[in-house]
């Protein structure tokens, strides 16, 4: 499945234009593939073996090009670096208090909170944006074995 998409995300950028370079394809590959919704220095971290002269800025230039064509969507919360997810439909994230991981999930219903938001406050909706926060399985888990 994921091959299918990373050769879909390569045709995206082909047809835009784009020129498909070694380090280029890596950085898509560990996107689609990850799921976690990586930090630039994340993904350069994970490449950095495969691509000793490959930099952040190359990281963060290629992210830089996902965004511009739709293949990734950059999440930024707060101070701390941006994540980025290559899952560009709608979705919301669910994120951990103890250790930050993200995870995707979809809830159809929300469609109707735009349309309420207009209403009652004259604004033309342009999207919306969903977080949750509690504490994932493994801190649980992790918390359990402390105490």
């Amino acid at each position: 499945m994921s091959e299918v998409r990373i050769n879909e995300a390569i045709d995206t950028l082909k047809q835009s234009g784009v020129r498909i370079t070694p380090q280029r394809h890596a950085i898509l590959e560990h996107l689609i593939q990850s799921m976690t919704h990586p930090t630039a220095d994340e993904i350069y971290k994970s490449l950095e073996g495969k691509f000793p002269n490959m930099s952040v800025a190359t990281v963060y230039n290629n992210l830089r090009v996902f965004k511009e064509v739709g293949l990734v969507k950059e999440l930024t919360y707060g101070d701390a670096s941006s994540r980025f997810d290559c899952v560009t439909t709608e979705h919301y994230h669910i994120i951990c208090e103890g250790c930050g991981k993200i995870v995707d999930f979809h809830y159809p219903g929300l469609d109707e909170v735009e349309a309420l938001a207009e209403s009652v406050t004259g604004f033309d909706v342009g999207h919306h944006r969903m977080e949750i926060y509690g504490t994932c399985p493994d801190c649980r888990t992790n918390k359990t074995k402390i105490s």
